[in-house]
């Protein structure tokens, strides 16, 4: 039994997959001087100068700054135009003021129907905190490339947001979802910008774990922060979202996926840095997460044996949470938008029954949620196993119909909770 924790510990950090976030009592907000970080620290590098913006940015959220049309990448063979942009936002963390982001846009192949493309906003998983983990920069991986070129052979342009601080200016605040939901929305103004009349202002805002905190936090956000958008409904498979104020209590559990937000973020800035507060073996991490992305951290945690967050830190777990800001916690409220949850039930990095505990909540808040479950599919293989029955959710909403909701009939699915 502790050779099987100790393992499944040890395949969390080394995937530095969401291994279930932390639910706390940390305050909300954190004191900010509204400077943004920057310098190596921050996983800033200098990667072209198409990622270099002058300041203060012109224009206001959503402002297009630049774009260039790139070759489609490997897996994306359906892309009949490929966009790298780069565009404004506003930062949520920080309270900096206006920020660049960049990003993708992709075009189906062939001429648009009356009206335009319509569009998806799609929020990736976990890559990293450093600048060269941009998929506008190193590309998406084989099973989000083939994901998004089947939106593309369905009839939908794709817009594809990096989030703040990945390929632009400042730290990347991993998992916060209040700064992923203006990265979404944004990508969107900047997407409806680039091809007026090509893109519809048709949108389904759509995100694969850390991007399902992205997708449903644009979904929150959007009738204040952007309501001239039509935001038609969210989809979001293998959900890290958490909601202490829902029906579910969720055990607490140190997570070693948090190390990433940690060192992004995610602790309260009237606090010690990260830097002050890690081991040994959490400062050679801190150092590869600075400039490697998931894949090098991975490595190097599997060379080191690290085995669990503790490890990685030189402080106790009262003090931990204390310092934390409870980055993926939502508020209780209607979203407004039909929702799409798809769950594998073989996801063993955020489990059935954490999954759950989110569609409880938010269908006790009122929203109307379409929750698909799926045997043997994994924490990765739920996103495209999901795709027909998205699709379909999909071409209800863009056909003026009602989407089926699952809420009167929740029932608690997967292993009982694992409070090991």
């Amino acid at each position: 039994m502790m050779f099987a924790k100790a393992a499944r510990l040890l395949a969390c950090f080394g995937a530095l997959a969401l291994c279930a976030p932390i639910p706390s009592m940390a305050q909300d907000k954190a004191p900010s001087d509204g400077v943004l970080p920057a310098g190596p620290a921050a996983g800033d590098m200098d990667l072209s100068p198409f990622y270099r913006s002058a300041t203060p940015l012109p224009g206001k959220p959503g402002a297009l700054l630049r774009e260039e049309t790139l070759a489609s990448q490997p897996g994306m063979g359906a892309a009949g135009e490929t966009l790298r942009i780069l565009y404004v936002s506003s930062d949520a963390r920080w309270h900096s003021g206006n920020i660049p982001i960049s990003g993708m846009l992709y075009l189906p192949k062939g001429a648009p129907p009356k009206g335009g493309w319509p569009l998806v906003a799609w929020g990736h998983g976990t890559l990293g905190i450093a600048d060269i983990c941009a998929p506008s920069w190193t590309g998406f991986k084989p099973r989000d490339a083939s994901y998004l070129s089947r939106w593309l052979e369905a009839g939908f342009a794709v817009v594809a947001t990096d989030y703040q601080g990945l390929g632009g200016p400042g730290p990347h605040p991993y998992l916060h979802w209040q700064a992923a939901g203006r990265s979404v929305l944004d990508s969107i103004r900047a997407a409806l910008i680039a091809k007026p009349g090509t893109i519809s202002n048709e949108v389904l805002v759509a995100g694969q774990s850390q991007g399902s905190g992205a997708a449903l936090g644009a979904a929150r956000l959007w009738p204040e922060y952007a309501p001239e958008l039509n935001i038609l409904g969210a989809i979001a498979t293998a959900v890290n979202v958490t909601f202490p104020q829902g029906p579910v209590s969720l055990p607490v559990r140190n997570s070693s996926n948090m190390f990433l937000s940690f060192a992004s973020g995610g602790l309260r800035d009237d606090g010690p840095p990260i830097d002050e507060i890690v081991s040994p073996k959490g400062k050679q991490l801190l150092d590869m997460a600075r400039r490697g992305c998931t894949s090098q951290i991975g490595q190097l945690a599997r060379d080191l044996k690290v085995r669990s967050l503790a490890e990685t830190l030189s402080i106790s777990p009262e003090e931990l949470a204390r310092l934390r800001i409870p980055v993926t916690d939502m508020p209780m409220g209607p979203l407004g938008v039909p929702l799409f949850i798809g769950t594998g039930l073989a996801d063993t990095t955020v489990e059935p029954n954490r999954q759950y505990a989110a569609v409880a909540a938010l269908c006790a808040s009122g929203n109307s949620v379409a929750w698909h479950r799926y045997d043997g599919l994994t924490h990765g293989g739920v996103l495209n196993g999901s795709f027909e029955d998205s699709l379909a959710f999909a071409h209800a909403l863009t056909g003026g119909r009602e989407t089926a909701s699952h809420c009167a009939n929740l029932v608690a699915t997967g292993a009982a909770f694992n409070t090991d």
